[in-house]
């Protein structure tokens, strides 16, 4: 229990809840979210930990205890009556709380990002489309006439002509430029080989909540894109919204070309023309399946066969007009010069990055490749 509440408290500050207003319930529930967000969604788990913090830190008082708090779950719809794997009943969460938590973790990742009502990405080439960008042309034949500026188009009539007696013609008018609207498709690449957890650090749990984040932020403020998110061990599989909150990690090698196999896959399926890979990542890719079944692994460096499938994988997504942006949490020096010319082979991005900021890194991409056309 120990070694489990060193984990928790690395990635959650406790301290005394200074706010008047805030209810009893509501203040253990910021605790239990972050504590089932860590526990991969078992639910018994986060309340021993729950009682664990209550003892040391006495977050809850004689009026308001912990078992107040569970049956204020049960009433509020948060947790339910479940089946475990081993026959015996229990609790569970319900998709309620998983929706809580993805927002938990949009406003803990995206909090400082102000929201925007368009719901759409803007994309680089300027012409018929619907933002504004405050510039303005020469009206053409085939201009549409519900761009055209008045206001720009009096003035231009004035100066031309003059206010004595007043007329406009065809060449005063004036439009405003607009951006394109194009839509996204991402696929979000989450690695759970075993290393993940390795060296006492969590690495699994911050790449699942940027996940959520990200999740909440695309189906709620650009509900026209598309995300699938994917894992990848030894080998690739597709993973719904809701499965996040229960991921973990597995005794997995790593096998990035699944996980790339998989993504190309699955963008070739969306008809928009914009698309993209986002990929977090620890450790070397250190496993590939063959053909017939088997698969070939090796921990040690940096295999050459490895490494080439991971190059012609990238190439490939090149092709299909799919950049990677590569996110490699674990800062190892021997691996960036794969990771680059990696990188290079797709001409993705690559950032070489902690755990610390990494919500922000992948947000910032997300919102500036909204801003081209990432096809070309």
């Amino acid at each position: 229990m120990k070694k489990k509440d060193e984990r928790i408290r690395s990635g959650f500050i406790f301290k005394k809840f200074e706010e008047e207003n805030i209810s009893p319930f509501d203040r253990l529930f910021e605790i239990f979210k972050e504590l089932i967000t860590h526990t991969s969604g078992d639910f018994d788990e986060a309340i021993e930990w729950l009682r664990n913090l209550d003892e040391e830190y006495k977050l809850t008082t004689s009026e308001y205890t912990i078992d107040d708090f569970i049956e204020d779950l049960k009433n509020k719809g948060y947790i339910r009556e479940e089946i475990k794997p081993d026959g015996e009943g229990g609790m569970g969460i319900t998709a309620k709380t998983e929706r809580a938590i993805r927002q938990q973790a949009l406003n803990q990742i995206f909090g400082k990002i102000k929201r925007s009502g368009s719901g759409n990405h803007s994309t680089k080439h300027q012409g018929l489309g619907d933002e504004h960008t405050g510039e303005f042309k020469e009206f053409h034949y085939g201009d549409s006439l519900d761009r055209i500026s008045m206001t720009e188009s009096l003035k231009n009539a004035q100066i031309n002509h003059g206010v004595g007696e007043f007329k406009m013609t065809e060449d005063d008018l004036v439009v405003e430029e607009t951006h394109h609207k194009s839509q996204m498709s991402t696929v979000l690449m989450i690695d759970i080989s075993h290393s993940m957890i390795l060296y006492g650090e969590d690495r699994i749990t911050p790449a699942k909540k940027v996940a959520m984040a990200l999740a909440e932020l695309i189906t709620t403020r650009y509900p026209k894109d598309t995300l699938d998110i994917l894992v990848f061990g030894n080998d690739a599989w597709a993973i719904s919204i809701g499965d996040l909150p229960y991921l973990n990690v597995g005794p997995y090698h790593t096998n990035t070309v699944a996980g790339l196999q998989l993504a190309m896959d699955l963008l070739r399926r969306k008809r928009n023309t914009n698309k993209q890979i986002f990929m977090i990542t620890d450790g070397k890719p250190s496993c590939i399946r063959e053909r017939d079944g088997t698969y070939y692994k090796n921990s040690v460096g940096l295999d050459p066969y490895i490494v080439e499938k991971c190059y012609s994988a990238a190439s490939q997504a090149r092709k299909l007009h799919i950049p990677i942006t590569t996110f490699m949490i674990a800062q190892d020096p021997y691996l960036e010069r794969f990771v680059r010319e990696f990188t290079q082979a797709n001409h993705g991005k690559a950032f070489f990055t902690g755990l610390k900021g990494l919500g922000e890194m992948i947000f910032e991409d997300y919102e500036n490749n909204r801003k081209k056309k990432i096809r070309g």
